[in-house]
């Protein structure tokens, strides 16, 4: 059984322009308005509704040096929605949050290290690997939020009541990444399995998905699904969109590959804002339905 979680934060993102906000909270409710839940409901899955965030605050005018923005309330929110994602697991549901940005694999990573730890695949257009040790601009966790599940960021974030790291480096897999990425080299010298786009476009989809499978682990693992994977002509309602990325029917194939090894997952950083007439939150409904039908399936543990 498949449990939809709505987690409409946008805490972890920098303003498109001073003093606005980022647009992916609407996310959840955009998708649901696209017919997400219904396509979901009509599997089986259940409404497991809302983990609401603190309001987004700019504020890079107040900040002090040595913090993330919005971060008393994105730790806050991260440990809520762990809550809620282990209230699933324990039920032997598997949650499927809905974001919201991708610091939203903080509180992924906070139930996978409480239940345990398992693997993680990180689907994602960029490694969101930047850190205090690779970067002097780090500050927004949705650029940082791989870095950190790992272990690799400043405590306050990386090592939330004292949980670091939530996914090993060893049995974490990243899928999707271009060419150009800054810090691809750093990535594949610490992680289990690095798979830039351009493989899986070479490779394809099953090959790519059963190594990633093998290396985030036997005994389940967290798929976390940043849609900026997707190439910006077929997907542009993304905060970074970058050249190069999959077709549907790739990240299609690859989450269907994926989704029955999987305890859980998380769907990030589309942004309705940049969808005024709802064709690519459409777009977005048909991939997840046909690429998570079965998440969770093969998992025993």
């Amino acid at each position: 059984m498949i449990t939809l979680l709505s987690a409409p934060s946008n805490l972890g993102l920098r303003p498109p322009r001073r003093g606005s906000v980022p647009g992916t909270a609407k996310a959840p409710e955009a998708l649901r308005e696209a017919g997400l839940h219904i396509r979901f409901a009509a599997r089986g899955a259940t409404d497991g509704g809302v983990v609401l965030p603190a309001r987004y605050v700019d504020d890079d005018d107040t900040r002090e040096s040595g913090h993330v923005r919005n971060e008393t309330a994105l730790i806050e929110h991260s440990r809520r929605l762990s809550a809620r994602v282990t209230e699933a697991l324990a039920a032997g549901s598997a949650p499927l949050v809905i974001g919201g940005d991708c610091a939203l694999l903080l509180g992924a990573g906070i139930a996978s290290a409480r239940r345990g730890r398992t693997g993680l695949v990180h689907v994602d257009g960029h490694t969101d690997f930047r850190h205090p040790g690779n970067s002097d601009e780090t500050a927004s966790v949705a650029g940082e939020a791989l870095a950190a599940a790992i272990g690799l960021h400043w405590p306050a974030i990386a090592d939330i009541d004292g949980l670091s790291p939530y996914f090993a480096a060893a049995r974490t897999a990243h899928i999707g990444h271009r060419d150009d990425d800054e810090e691809q080299e750093e990535v594949r010298a610490l992680l289990g399995l690095v798979t830039p786009a351009a493989d899986v476009v070479a490779r394809g989809a099953s090959d790519v998905a059963t190594a990633s499978a093998a290396i985030a682990g036997p005994d389940g693992y967290w798929l976390q699904v940043d849609v900026d994977v997707l190439d910006p002509s077929v997907m542009p309602a993304v905060d970074s969109p970058d050249p190069g990325g999959l077709t549907a029917a790739q990240l299609t194939d690859l989450l269907r590959e994926l989704a029955p090894g999987a305890i859980g997952a998380s769907i990030t950083v589309f942004d309705p804002d940049l969808d005024p007439d709802g064709r690519y939150a459409r777009l977005l409904v048909e991939i997840l339905d046909a690429g998570l039908s079965e998440l969770g399936t093969r998992v025993t543990g």
